[in-house]
């Protein structure tokens, strides 16, 4: 398991990530409720996103696929599923909640470190 660096899960470093998601995350909602086919572009950049968090909060240098500590329960697996169809409805609520319990996830390590 990857664990994760202290410095990068700071509250304001994380409050910066998740800010990011937020205005990205309307904009995915707008599109599928719009039906524009704007919606699977855009969840491809949320899914770089959430990978890129990650990452950049790991210990080591190593690929999106690694096992972080930082994943929520069953992160992984749900990554997984969401990368296979990210222009689904139920692949973009699944991606907002991944991030919600990334977030609180973040919170109990920065509290437990």
């Amino acid at each position: 398991m990857i664990e994760v660096n202290k410095e990068a899960l700071s509250k304001e470093t994380v409050h910066a990530w998740f800010a990011q998601w937020e205005a990205l995350e309307e904009q995915i909602y707008a599109a599928h409720e719009a039906r524009n086919g704007e919606a699977k572009s855009l969840m491809e950049q949320g899914i770089a996103h959430f990978e890129q968090l990650l990452v950049e909060s790991a210990t080591s240098e190593v690929g999106p696929d690694a096992d972080f500590e930082l994943y929520p329960i069953n992160g992984r697996e749900r990554l997984r599923f969401i990368k296979a169809k990210p222009g689904q409805y139920a692949c973009y609520r699944q991606l907002d909640e991944l991030f919600k319990e990334t977030k609180k996830r973040a919170a109990r390590l920065r509290l437990k470190k």
